[in-house]
């Protein structure tokens, strides 16, 4: 949410915003907080690096407002569990969208997947509070589902940790799921049809 006190960015101050967090989110998910810099930042924006630093003061405040932004992004799915929906077709409809995001998005994946590993000190706040609390919204919906028998009796908690881990180890992991898989597979297509199955067999009734 943009505070009402701050002045409206023109068009082309929203572009060169743009293409900071652009430039941010390439050198970030490559290297890490600790190893960019705003040098690579810029690089990376076609900007030079007193432009980068006239729109935002320093490495931790641009790595902060992309991680926020992208946090929103990757957690939007959960916010369309339908409670009235079916049970099964809502928790497989989330899997495909979070296993498609992980294909089509996996520089953000690895990017929160490195601010994680370092015990999330620019996220600690949001992670405690806005994620805990829309995970509890999610898993009220489930447990629902699971009380009144719709669905197979799983820890609702565990059941969201398992999709997270194992449609963001495709993006993660991607280079090592290559490899081992070898030439002529599609990664993400062949996990699409073997979580739906593993899924559907763990929570039909």
């Amino acid at each position: 949410m943009t505070d009402q006190n701050e002045p409206q960015l023109t068009r082309i101050q929203q572009i060169n915003r743009e293409r900071i967090l652009e430039g941010a989110l390439t050198a970030f998910s490559a290297n890490g907080f600790r190893g960019a810099t705003i040098d690579q930042i810029a690089e990376a924006a076609g900007l030079s690096k007193p432009n980068v630093l006239y729109y935002f003061g320093s490495k931790d405040e641009i790595h902060k407002t992309l991680l926020t932004a992208l946090l929103d992004m990757w957690l939007a799915p959960m916010l369309n569990l339908n409670p009235d929906g079916d049970p099964l077709d809502e928790v497989l409809r989330y899997v495909r969208t979070k296993l498609h995001m992980s294909r089509d998005f996996p520089r953000e994946s690895r990017l929160f997947a490195y601010e994680i590993l370092q015990g999330a000190p620019h996220l600690s706040e949001i992670l405690g509070g806005r994620l805990r609390l829309l995970v509890e919204d999610a898993v009220g919906i489930l447990a629902g589902w699971i009380g009144s028998g719709r669905l197979a009796s799983v820890d609702p908690h565990h059941l969201i940790f398992s999709i997270w881990a194992l449609t963001q180890h495709y993006a993660d992991f991607e280079v090592q799921v290559r490899a081992v898989l070898g030439p002529g597979h599609d990664p993400f297509a062949e996990a699409e049809i073997y979580l739906e199955n593993m899924f559907r067999r763990m929570l039909e009734v």
